[in-house]
């Protein structure tokens, strides 16, 4: 028998919407045109990602807020770090 968790942070921030908004980390790599480009999917396909979960009844929006920031926060952090080890040299 599976014991239910008492805190399940994917299923308090929506983990739909968190994992769109890691896709946006596909943005770091490619040409200008190329990045615009899978910006602006990514982030319509987010933002209609959560409008839907909403509209369904499947999560309350504050869910999907903090599932956006939570997403934009990790992705934000991941394009530090990469920017910061491609002044090192340690990446290309």
């Amino acid at each position: 028998m599976m014991k239910r968790r008492v805190f399940d942070v994917f299923e308090w921030l929506g983990r739909h919407e968190f994992m769109m908004l890691l896709a946006l980390l596909i943005v770091v790599a490619g040409t200008w045109g190329f990045k615009v480009y899978f910006l602006a999917v990514a982030l319509i396909l987010t933002g209609l990602v959560g409008c839907s979960r909403v509209y369904m009844g499947v999560h309350y929006p504050t869910d999907v807020l903090a599932g956006w920031t939570a997403g934009l926060v990790w992705a934000t952090f991941c394009w530090l770090v990469a920017r910061r080890l491609q002044r090192r040299g340690a990446i290309e």
